[in-house]
């Protein structure tokens, strides 16, 4: 029985799946807070990681917000094989979606003109919500990944061509250099995506998607997976810690995505994410669907 995706399931997934990216921290975050505050040696550190990991519980307990910064709203669509779908009517759903979280819950819309700074209170305009399609060899599968990106780490993005000769050490110096840089900003410990290869836009659309991976994953290309250990290892010898306070907590993790790139280039992006490291997933099957992260 092959799959038919209609506009009103769309659009009411698009809708719970804002909300809940909201609302609810995925368990694999969670585990990394545990972790990180297992292994903390610095007290003040130790303190902040305690007041996290009460501001996640207390938002859940009482059906609120993780962090009122609602961010940029990214669908990342997923679409398996003789799966049935009109390809504008669902971007028109997700937009739909998208509007109804925001007004009908209510939702602080953070999307406005970027001349005019005009915000139209619907979490959508020109562009947005960023939707993202890809397709997978599965059968009978649509899945659709929601990621409200906030400001806080998104104004930390970075893009370096580098250029062969350079070498690793320049991918590696990079990274670290632009974590220094963003020091406290992107309410650390975040999860820290590198993306290596392509070309400049290619490059920046892998950076955020390995900031937006499920931690305890790992790069498929074995060099890429063996540059998110020595990063990982990298970036928590910096001392920036929790919210910039100091500590060993500087990332849950780094993570690496590549793509092959030109002969005479070797482009590196940064992109990262806080510790409220926000997304939720909802999965169609014949069968019906299924809410997750």
């Amino acid at each position: 029985m092959s799959l038919h995706l209609t506009p009103e399931a769309v659009e009411e997934a698009a809708m719970k799946l804002y909300v809940q990216a909201l609302k609810a921290l995925p368990p694999d975050i969670k585990q990394g807070f545990a972790r990180l505050s297992r292994d903390e040696r610095d007290e003040t550190a130790r303190s902040v990681l305690g007041t996290m990991i009460t501001n996640i519980k207390v938002a859940e307990d009482t059906d609120n917000l993780l962090c009122q910064d609602t961010g940029i709203p990214i669908y990342n669509v997923l679409i398996g094989r003789h799966v049935q779908f009109d390809g504008a009517e669902l971007k028109a759903a997700i937009q739909r979606g998208c509007t109804r979280a925001t007004r009908e819950h209510p939702l602080r819309s953070s999307v406005v003109h970027p001349i005019t700074r005009k915000n139209e209170h619907t979490s959508c305009g020109a562009g947005v919500p960023v939707i993202h399609v890809d397709f997978t060899e599965r059968e009978d599968v649509v899945e659709i990944e929601m990621v409200p990106k906030g400001s806080g780490s998104e104004n930390n993005s970075f893009l370096r061509m580098a250029i062969p000769a350079e070498g690793l050490a320049a991918v590696k110096r990079f990274v670290v250099d632009s974590v220094i840089a963003a020091g406290g900003k992107t309410c650390p410990p975040t999860i820290v995506g590198v993306g290596v290869g392509g070309t400049s836009d290619l490059c920046v659309h892998l950076a955020k998607k390995a900031a937006t991976r499920l931690l305890g994953s790992h790069c498929d290309d074995p060099e890429g997976a063996k540059l998110e250990r020595e990063l990982s290892q990298a970036v928590n010898l910096l001392g920036v810690g929790p919210q910039g306070l100091g500590g060993d907590g500087t990332a849950f993790a780094v993570h690496v995505e590549i793509a092959a790139t030109h002969i005479t280039m070797n482009p590196v992006a940064v992109n990262m994410q806080c510790h409220s490291a926000r997304r939720a997933r909802a999965t169609f099957t014949p069968q019906g669907v299924h809410y997750g992260y």
